[in-house]
C-alpha cells in the first residue's frame, strides 16, 4: 500500500468513528427480515445476500413477475419467503400488510427500501411539480408507511432494527434531482433522529446512504457514475454495518466523502460545482 492510501485509509477511519455503534444491544442474526422494494436493486440485493436456511423474508414490490423471481431465488437458498404485491405510498394496505406479518412473527430487521428517482433532464424551468409529488410519497411517505406499524410491534418488545435508505444525494440538495435529493435528505435526518429517540427502548435504527448501485435506475442513467458497484456487493457492505449498528452505513468512501465536502461549501461554491453535474430524466421506480 502506497503512503498516500495509507493516509488517505488513516483519514477515512477517523472521518467514519463518529458513526460507529453506540446503541445499548445489538441484534444479532435476524431471522425475521422485511424488505420493500424488493424486486430489483439493493432489494433484491439484500433479500439474496439474508436468505438462507432458517430465515424468513417477506419481500414486497409493485411487479410480481420480478418478484416471484427474487423469492424463488432465495427459495431455493433454503429461506422461507412471503411476498406482496403492496404499494408504499398506500398507508393502510401497508399497516395491514406489516401488521399481519408481525402477528405471525416478530420481526427482527425492517428495510424501508423503496423508493423512485427522477430529475430535470430535458426541463428548462425546474422540475414539474406533479413528479416531486410523487418522489416524496414514495421516498418519504413510503418510509412512515413502513416503520410506522413496524415500531408499533417492535416497542412492546423493546427489540428490533430498522433500517432506512438514503442516499449520498441526501447530503445537499441537487440542482440536478431537487425532490429526490430532498426526500433523500428527509429521511436521513430523520432515521438519524429517531436512532436517538428510540435507543432507551431497545430499538436500532441505522440510515444507510449508498451511492451509484446498479439497478433499474441507474441503467436509465445516460452519464458517468463514479464507483457504480453491484447490489451484491452494496448488499454485503450494508450487512455488515448493521451488524455492527453503525448509525450512518456510507459508501463508497470516496464519494461519500465528495458529497460530505460539497455539503459544507459555502452555497455560491457548491453551486458552481453542482451546474456541472449531469441531469438525470423523468421519475424511473426501483
Amino acid at each position: 500500500m502506497t503512503p498516500r492510501k495509507q493516509t488517505l485509509n488513516m483519514l477515512y477511519r477517523q472521518f467514519t468513528l463518529f458513526y460507529e455503534a453506540d446503541s445499548v444491544s445489538i441484534m444479532k442474526d435476524p431471522k425475521n427480515i422485511l424488505i420493500t422494494g424488493a424486486s430489483s436493486g439493493i432489494g433484491a440485493g439484500l433479500a439474496n445476500h439474508y436468505a438462507a436456511p432458517g430465515i424468513s423474508l417477506a419481500l414486497s414490490g409493485r411487479n410480481a413477475e420480478r418478484l416471484k423471481q427474487i423469492a424463488d431465488q432465495c427459495r431455493s437458498k433454503g429461506a422461507e419467503v412471503e411476498t406482496a404485491l403492496v404499494d408504499v405510498t398506500n398507508q393502510e394496505a401497508m399497516s395491514q400488510w406489516i401488521k399481519g406479518l408481525a402477528e405471525g412473527a416478530p420481526l427482527d430487521l425492517v428495510f424501508a427500501n423503496a423508493g423512485i428517482s427522477g430529475g430535470t433532464g430535458g426541463v428548462m424551468d425546474g422540475e414539474p411539480v406533479d413528479q416531486a409529488r410523487q418522489i416524496f410519497d414514495v421516498n418519504l411517505g413510503g418510509v412512515l408507511n413502513t416503520i410506522g406499524p413496524a415500531l408499533e410491534a417492535m416497542k412492546p418488545r423493546k427489540c428490533g432494527q430498522i433500517a432506512i435508505i438514503s442516499s449520498l444525494a441526501g447530503f445537499r440538495g441537487w440542482p440536478s434531482a431537487p425532490a429526490y435529493s430532498a426526500s433523500k435528505g428527509a429521511v436521513r435526518f430523520y432515521g438519524e433522529a429517531m436512532r436517538g429517540a428510540l435507543r432507551k427502548a431497545g430499538i436500532q435504527v441505522n440510515v444507510i446512504c449508498p451511492g451509484f448501485v446498479t439497478s433499474r435506475i441507474t441503467d436509465a442513467n445516460d452519464f458517468h457514475m463514479p464507483m457504480k458497484m453491484s447490489a451484491e456487493k452494496a448488499a454485503r457492505i450494508i450487512a455488515a454495518g448493521l451488524a455492527k449498528d453503525k448509525g450512518r452505513i456510507c459508501f463508497p468512501w470516496p464519494t461519500f466523502f465528495v458529497s460530505w465536502f460539497i455539503s459544507v461549501l459555502p452555497d455560491c461554491i457548491a453551486q458552481k460545482i453542482l451546474a456541472r453535474a449531469p441531469a438525470k430524466g423523468a421519475i424511473k421506480k426501483s
